[in-house]
């Protein structure tokens, strides 16, 4: 097969890969899905899922700390990086010791279905990704009929002190969308811009996301902004949220848009008072 990464160089594979060192915790989950587990030799510190398949693999370190050292002791015939999640120097090292390295960077819903069909292609996986897609595009379809003008304003904070919120140009950005949103941070400059309280209330937002990773939002910071003046925070519609259905592409996808479409297209709460 020949395919481009997402650096635009071409990779030419006369054989599917054995050896597998994935540096992606999102795409360490899809060949897990593909039936792929006995040529994952390799993960990170932050490839969680499924638990139980990661658990027993030789760990590298972090996404962004790999153990450079430790994957070319596995002997990998491919690494999988992303332009995001990974950095430069990394992939330039490991192809400076002779090491294969594909980069994906998935932006958006889309893009993240095409990788899995390029991942499960090169595999030789595609009877296993077809109910993956299947449920992805139901899902998708579902959310699209569900949609309506004018849409939620919905706001993704991903961190805190300060709060950064998900601007464009990133996957999560995309999922708000294609679950019935619209993102009033979309043309901030930066692609995660840093806001404070009285920034996000002034967005108006109808829904605000309190996504788990990479940030623990929990109860107590659902409470704090409860207390803001604008409509998310009036109608009780603030959510905290499994992060990986927010950031994470993969088999993952088609219970995200179910969910995501679900607090922004649903019902709003009561009204609460302070």
């Amino acid at each position: 097969m020949r395919l481009k990464d997402a650096l635009g160089r071409e990779h030419v594979f006369p054989e599917p890969p054995e050896r597998i060192v994935s540096l992606v915790p999102s795409i360490t989950e899809t060949l897990f899905a593909l039936g792929l587990e006995e040529r994952v030799v390799g993960v990170t510190d932050f490839c969680v899922h499924p638990e139980e398949g990661v658990r027993t693999k030789p760990h590298v370190g972090g996404t962004k700390n790999p153990s450079l050292a430790r994957i070319h002791e596995l002997a990998p015939d491919l690494v999988l990086a992303n332009k995001e999640e990974n950095r430069q120097r990394d992939v330039e090292r490991l192809e400076a010791a002779g090491i294969r390295v594909f980069v994906t960077y998935a932006r958006t819903l889309a893009e993240a279905i095409e990788e899995i069909r390029t991942l499960s292609g090169l595999m030789r996986a595609e009877a296993r990704a077809q109910p993956i897609l299947l449920e992805v595009e139901q899902a998708w379809a579902a959310a699209r009929g569900l949609t309506s003008e004018p849409r939620p304003r919905v706001v993704a904070l991903i961190w805190k002190g300060p709060y950064m919120a998900v601007g464009g140009d990133t996957f999560a950005h995309d999922m708000i969308v294609q679950s019935g949103g619209t993102n009033p941070f979309a043309d901030e400059s930066r692609r995660y811009p840093r806001i404070d309280a009285e920034r996000l209330a002034a967005a108006r937002p109808e829904v605000i996301l309190l996504p788990t990773e990479p940030y623990t939002f929990a109860e107590p910071d659902r409470l704090e902004l409860l207390r803001l003046d604008c409509p998310a925070a009036r109608a009780g519609r603030i959510h905290i949220l499994e992060g990986e259905l927010l950031s994470w592409y993969g088999p993952r996808m088609g219970r995200a848009l179910r969910v995501l479409s679900d607090l922004i297209l649903g019902s709003p709460a009561p009204s609460l008072d302070f």
